[in-house]
């Protein structure tokens, strides 16, 4: 039971070192997020500012991999060269030695005022931001407890038969050692974790110096796979920038491997400290690959090309243009993201409904089939917006980005609505006008015209609204509401005298022309929907449609 209870203890106090690298990073994204890209972007000038730029925001966030997935976005989405961001992660890579080099030292009487504070922020404040630097702290703090945990928990394992055996049979097996170091780190994805694991254990003397140093190696080497890993399914342009981090990881740390022994007696001539040796040796580790690699960041930009070429893609309506996965952590941008789809969507949705008269006048039998295709890109584009909106939901959202939140996904609903209407029903009725070769009057058509034309000018005044949030353009959308009811009767009345006339296309096509119509009157009540939150937030809606009752017409009612 003592061993069981001495892998829990060091289990646990793993566990929650990383969950607290984990607030820290997160605390920070959701706090500055938007700053830190606009600060990437800035510092993207050339390879110098790029190189200090990602180090002092790896020190910052404490996660390199954070920092290569946000680069890689801005290099896939071709916003900065592929060498500006390898040297933005060679930056990254000494960045993230620098809370490993700050904990290495015995901070653990700070970590109980940083939990207190962290929580008195954190439970004091409704405001977003204070919130989640209330977290940054208690991550802080959870970080050096478990690292006081994990020395205690470890003091055992020095008398355990079981575990010195296990190490002792890596203590000359180094490119093991970098092996189960590398997937150790791949599996937690965090460097920085593993790294002070490592320190742990030397401090304690679990390990010597050398398996120290081969360990830290697979840190650094599972901590550039990570973000590749997490990459593989992202476009050819941003998997290349992780790709060059672990390219150049992997070339030091082999380099590195045969000198273990003179490194570790160089950097104890330096400081003795067992337990600063592999936080040292982590920091000059990634200090050599930027020196060495840094004039050379067009030459493996080159290299990264070379081994992932750019594949030719088949333009995909269906395909979302600007859901970035990696500003998740940050509502506010993500709820960016997904607007923007949005419009896309619409834009999508626009396309389909201005080809949808030409059908109806043309009896073209492939463009039904064309329009189908886009229905099923549309769809398509509204489950990927729908999944990215529940995925932003995950986070904690304020008032603001709540209301947003719901706008989005509304509007969206109504959009893919209104795509299934043109599918399901106008090409439905159109198919049928084909196969029977129907033909409108000449004033039936114009009618049609002049109707669709109405509604394709409220889904620009739509997408405008949703955009824009304008209260007189919400306004004039609900209004045209109105006016296309009046529109509707007035096309009726005109229909319904071609009828009276014995016109015999008007009789042909009586069902399809009136269906055609009020099919059309029911796209523009979805795209209506999108100006009531807007007018009622401005308390411009009434409760109600039914006129006021009068008194007095009551009183004089018959009773029955």
């Amino acid at each position: 039971m003592h061993g069981v209870e001495t892998i829990l203890n060091v289990l646990g106090s793993v566990a929650l070192l990383l969950w607290g690298v984990r607030m820290v990073r997160t605390g920070l994204t959701r706090a500055f997020g938007a700053a830190l890209r606009r600060a990437v972007a800035a510092c993207a000038r050339n390879r110098v500012t790029a190189f200090l730029g990602g180090l002092a925001i790896t020190g910052l966030l404490q996660s390199s991999t954070a920092t290569s997935l946000l680069v890689s976005s801005f290099a896939g989405r071709g916003l900065i060269p592929l060498s500006i961001a390898f040297a933005v992660m060679l930056g990254a890579d000494i960045g993230t030695t620098i809370a490993a080099q700050v904990l290495s030292f015995d901070l653990g009487w700070v970590s109980p005022l940083l939990i207190g504070a962290g929580v008195i922020a954190f439970l004091s404040s409704d405001s977003v931001k204070p919130r989640h630097l209330g977290r940054v702290a208690i991550g802080l703090g959870l970080m050096l407890l478990s690292l006081k945990l994990l020395a205690a928990a470890t003091q055992p394992l020095r008398s355990a038969p079981a575990f010195m055996a296990l190490l002792q049979g890596l203590q000359d097996e180094y490119v093991i050692a970098v092996i189960v170091a590398t997937l150790a780190t791949w599996f937690v994805h965090s460097s920085l974790s593993i790294v002070l694991l490592v320190m742990s254990f030397a401090g304690s003397g679990l390990i010597e110096p050398r398996l120290a140093l081969a360990l830290v190696i697979g840190a650094n080497i599972g901590g550039a796979l990570a973000p590749y890993m997490a990459q593989s399914g992202a476009d050819v342009a941003a998997r290349r920038v992780p790709l060059a981090n672990l390219m150049t990881r992997a070339v030091v740390g082999v380099a590195l491997l045969p000198f273990l022994g003179p490194v570790a007696d160089g950097l104890a001539q330096l400081d003795p400290s067992a337990t600063r040796l592999p936080v040292n040796f982590h920091t000059a580790f990634n200090t050599l690959a930027s020196l060495i690699f840094l004039p050379l960041t067009d030459v493996v930009a080159w290299a990264c090309r070379k081994l992932l070429p750019d594949k030719p893609v088949a333009d995909d309506p269906g395909q979302p243009r600007h859901l970035d996965p990696n500003v998740l952590d940050s509502p506010a941008e993500a709820l960016g993201c997904a607007l923007r789809e949005t419009l896309n969507l619409g834009d999508r949705v626009a396309d389909m409904l201005r080809q949808t008269i030409d059908v109806l006048e043309r009896n073209d039998p492939r463009a039904v089939k064309a329009i189908e295709a886009s229905d099923d890109a549309v769809d398509r584009l509204y489950e990927a917006i729908k999944l990215y909106l529940v995925q932003t939901s995950r986070n904690e959202l304020g008032d603001e980005d709540g209301q947003r939140y719901v706008e989005i996904l509304t509007f969206t609903t109504n959009l893919e609505h209104i795509g299934d209407i043109i599918d399901k029903n106008l090409m439905e009725l159109a198919a049928k006008k084909i196969r029977n070769r129907y033909a409108f009057s000449p004033e039936g058509m114009a009618e049609l015209r002049a109707f669709h034309a109405r509604i394709l000018e409220n889904l620009r005044l739509a997408l405008n609204v949703f955009t824009t949030r304008d209260l007189s353009l919400a306004r004039r959308l609900v209004a045209e509401k109105a006016a296309l009811r009046e529109a509707e009767s007035r096309a009726a009345d005109s229909h319904f005298a071609r009828l009276r006339q014995g016109r015999p296309e008007s009789i042909e096509t009586s069902s399809i022309h009136m269906d055609v119509i009020r099919d059309l009157k029911r796209i523009n009540g979805h795209l209506a929907s999108v100006a009531y939150p807007i007018l009622e937030a401005a308390g411009e809606l009434a409760d109600t449609r039914l006129r006021a009752p009068d008194p007095v017409a009551e009183q004089a009612a018959p009773s029955t």
